[in-house]
């Protein structure tokens, strides 16, 4: 997103083009460890060990085995929902874990004792509590230790099934607001959620974009105010919906990363939820930079917001327009010298970089200092003879440049004659 501004006329007030990603699916993965405490004391790891995964809120069942390590991985798991997870291995009592939810923990081991090596199906789980003497395997084995278990597991289910059928529900509600541009729809689908599980990653993503646009939406009606008070209360509307997608797609992020493993195959499985709330972060932190705190106060923290997300995007065209963007953050929210500095950097890893060569062009002009000038002018003069005529923004490069000819008397210098770098201010 561009903004067509002009020289100390950056600050002032535009409509905004919003061009908005699609909402991105999100899923996990469960791993851990499965050993064995022998009789003797000694503990080793079990390899062959079946980990069955029952999601308690959907009728759906993942299976994972153990390696020599006694380690297993389950990629491709949903990312919301609450499971169960039951473990088996030859020779020892089986175990279970119920009310998990990978989004707040991915890593489950299990620590075995000797035992008949049966294995336990939900059904059985479930039943166990209430089994005739004699008639279960696991209540022969362990009847105090199984009871507990299953009311425990009967009480978080109590819990938990409300829930997830509130999460669940208002996601795929506001996914399919928000795709059709219902943003107000999808903003209370969203909330609603949220008031029953706050911390959901998914949640506080979407619920970031779906603000991010309701802001823009906001600001855009604001500015053709005739009232004035009408005008300032949109305005400060819109602000308050960008700063609060900032915070909430940052929440998101901080959780995904909390939840992530350290080991790189793992990571995979991580890789699209994190890249939509590295995503959502940096275009909230594109408007708290330009348009909540326009003082260069913020430009910064949106500028390595943008690098987050670079880091992680491997299409080259969509890299060089977000790169894009965020040199124009840099210079819509004020912070001159670092789109100067940053301009730079650009245009020496690539000389006919057109959004480097305007924004260095048109920042050495706003910097106010007259012995930026004929810098300047060659800059604009470079961008206006490379860019094509339907490149929206050459009319304002063109008032720039018309303006430090007719006003400041300053020529354009043939590239030809131009330093073969571009000179840095002292």
């Amino acid at each position: 997103m561009r903004l067509n501004l002009f020289a100390s006329a950056a600050r002032g007030a535009a409509l905004i083009l919003l061009s908005a990603p699609g909402v991105a699916a999100q899923v996990a993965q469960v791993s851990g460890t499965v050993t064995l405490k022998r009789v003797d004391g000694s503990v080793v790891p079990i390899e062959g060990a079946l980990v069955d995964i029952y999601r308690t809120d959907l009728k759906q069942k993942f299976q994972a085995t153990t390696d020599s390590r006694g380690a297993y991985l389950r990629a491709g798991i949903p990312f919301m929902g609450t499971y169960t997870i039951a473990v088996s291995a030859p020779g020892a009592r089986p175990d279970y874990r119920a009310g998990v939810r990978v989004a707040q923990q991915d890593v489950h081991d299990f620590a075995l004792v000797p035992g008949d090596g049966s294995r336990l199906s939900l059904e059985q789980i479930a039943a166990v509590a209430t089994a005739p003497a004699g008639e279960s395997p696991q209540a022969r084995a362990a009847p105090e230790e199984l009871e507990r278990k299953n009311n425990e597991l009967k009480e978080q289910n109590a819990k938990i099934e409300h829930e997830n059928e509130a999460v669940s529900r208002t996601f795929i509600a506001g996914n399919a607001a928000l795709n059709a541009g219902h943003v107000e729809e999808a903003i209370a689908q969203y909330r609603e959620g949220l008031a029953v599980r706050h911390n959901e990653p998914a949640l506080l993503t979407n619920l970031s974009e779906a603000l991010r646009r309701r802001g823009v939406d906001r600001y855009n009606a604001a500015i053709k105010e005739q009232d004035n008070d009408r005008r300032k209360a949109g305005l400060e509307a819109g602000k308050q919906d960008w700063a609060e997608a900032a915070q909430l797609s940052r929440q998101a992020l901080d959780i995904i990363d909390r939840a992530s493993p350290t080991d790189p195959a793992e990571r995979q499985t991580y890789a699209q939820n994190r890249r939509a709330a590295l995503l959502a972060y940096a275009e909230a932190m594109r408007f708290v930079a330009t348009k909540v705190q326009a003082d260069g106060s913020q430009a910064r923290a949106a500028w390595d917001a943008y690098q987050r997300y670079l880091a992680v995007e491997t299409a080259p065209a969509k890299k060089a327009k977000l790169r894009g963007e965020a040199l124009q953050m840099l210079f819509d929210a004020g912070a001159v010298d670092m789109a100067v500095a940053e301009a730079r950097k650009a245009l020496a890893a690539e000389p006919n970089n057109l959004d480097a060569l305007r924004i260095l062009g048109l920042s050495l002009f706003a910097s106010g200092d007259k012995k930026n000038y004929q810098e300047s002018a060659d800059f604009l003069q470079r961008y206006v003879d490379l860019a094509p005529d339907t490149d929206p923004l050459k009319v304002s490069a063109k008032e720039s440049l018309d303006y430090l000819k007719s006003t400041e008397n300053v020529k354009p210098r043939r590239r030809q004659s131009l330093p073969s770098q571009p000179r840095r201010r002292p």
